[in-house]
């Protein structure tokens, strides 16, 4: 993949927060610990709705065609005058998988930073905008920001718990609609695509990344976890008219304002047998960590439709030093995608992906060979939020990998009928007609 003709401009940031592109230094990025120069195929505008942060004391990593290196910038010159500066990083609207991290001197940090994804940014002077260095995974614009209107959800909550008083779920869905944000429970609301539907309070893994429970000296989660288990009859109040009702009804067990579902598995196995029996609309999934398979296993038989289970890596060794697991073994996962996918269900791994580790050599063997092996149906390529440079040293990343780029070429190079994306799939949509020819977009 050859490097643009002309490479976009770094951009920095003062102590303000003000940003500016340099008028001579270009745009770099990284992949695991080294600087890398984008290619050109990888670099596209930045995503509506997509934000800029910047990186606090990090100085930013830049490009020298002049003297054909990479520099650090420290400061920048005005005049007489001369300010530290800081680099910048994009967070980018769902939908796409970032191939290179913002390149900056991560040793200057002086605090972990916060749960986002962070992609590498700079500015085409051509195109007169901003670009990032990604790939689009997903079409579905379901999930765009422009499609959920505070201002039309506060009556919608106000009159659906009207409806349902006393429902508990329920009230955790409104609070994390209105509170948090979550556009999955605004759906709820809306009556439309997908809803969440929590249910522990608890988890067996400890994972470095969790949105739900941090600890106390660590940066903090984006959620505050549920603390009851809903029962069946909670579940269904609630599921059963988003099923009957919603455009593209999809209801999801396994959220981020909780532990893991898997270890609530009775209650949702029966749960799904009442929405199952109730009515044959809509699609019911179950997102999970795989833990523990039996209960895969009764998940089936209850009715469920699809899984996704998480994973940082296909490798024992860095899983069990992200998920950190806590009574169950990594061959306890794989059972469970088995299970899923010879008891016929869509199966989807939920990859939480950061350049160099998730294109790493060895990663790249694995991660063919398992798809192989297991046949899975989908691989969601989900950003992991996390600070890459702690990420990195806990997993133990040194040196660069092939590139996030050509890590979903060979896949698909291999596999022309596994499928790339972002988010969950009704069951109509399963296998789209144009599956094998859906990346890139």
């Amino acid at each position: 993949m050859p490097v643009p003709p002309q490479l976009p401009k770094m951009l920095y940031a003062d102590a303000k927060g003000n940003i500016f592109d340099h008028p001579e230094l270009c745009m770099a990025g990284m992949n695991g610990t080294e600087p890398v120069l984008p290619e050109d195929i990888e670099l596209i505008p930045l995503p509506e709705d997509s934000k800029l942060f910047t990186m606090p004391a990090m100085p930013p990593i830049a490009w020298d065609a002049r003297k054909k290196s990479f520099v650090l910038l420290d400061e920048v010159h005005e005049g007489r005058r001369s300010q530290r500066v800081q680099a910048v990083a994009a967070f980018m609207a769902p939908g796409y998988v970032r191939t290179l991290l913002p390149a900056c001197d991560y040793s200057r940090k002086k605090t972990q930073l916060p749960l986002w994804s962070y992609t590498a940014v700079g500015w085409d002077e051509g195109r007169d905008c901003f670009v990032v260095a990604a790939t689009k995974v997903d079409a579905n614009s379901n999930w765009n920001p422009v499609n959920y209107d505070d201002r039309t959800l506060d009556p919608l909550v106000r009159a659906m718990l009207k409806q349902m008083p006393g429902n508990r779920l329920l009230e955790q869905l409104a609070r994390c609609a209105l509170d948090y944000h979550c556009f999955a429970a605004k759906n709820l609301f809306y009556r439309r695509w997908e809803a969440p539907l929590p249910t522990s309070p608890v988890c067996n893994s400890a994972c470095l990344g969790c949105i739900s429970l941090q600890p106390s000296e660590c940066c903090p989660s984006n959620h505050e976890r549920i603390t009851f288990v809903p029962p069946p009859e909670e579940i269904c109040e609630i599921a059963l008219p988003h099923l009957e009702q919603a455009e593209q009804a999809i209801v999801s067990y396994g959220q981020g304002c909780e532990g893991d579902p898997i270890l609530q598995a009775d209650t949702i196995a029966e749960a799904t047998r009442r929405l199952k029996k109730a009515t044959s609309r809509g699609t019911i999934n179950f997102n999970s960590n795989g833990s523990l398979p039996d209960r895969i296993s009764l998940l089936c038989e209850a009715g469920m439709d699809s899984f996704r289970f998480s994973m940082n890596s296909v490798r024992e060794e860095p899983y069990n030093r992200y998920y950190r697991p806590k009574g169950y073994v990594f061959a306890d996962v794989l059972r469970s995608v088995n299970i899923a996918k010879q008891a016929g269900r869509f199966t989807m791994i939920n990859y939480l992906v950061s350049p160099g580790l998730s294109d790493a050599p060895e990663e790249v063997e694995a991660l063919l060979r398992f798809v192989a092996d297991t046949g899975v149906d989908m691989i969601q390529m989900r950003n992991l939020s996390i600070d890459p440079d702690y990420y990195n040293q806990e997993m133990g990343v040194m040196g660069k990998g092939i590139g996030m780029y050509r890590l979903l070429q060979q896949l698909k190079q291999e596999f022309p009928r596994l499928q790339f994306g972002y988010y969950n799939r009704t069951r109509e949509n399963f296998f789209p007609p144009d599956l094998e020819t859906g990346w890139p977009l």
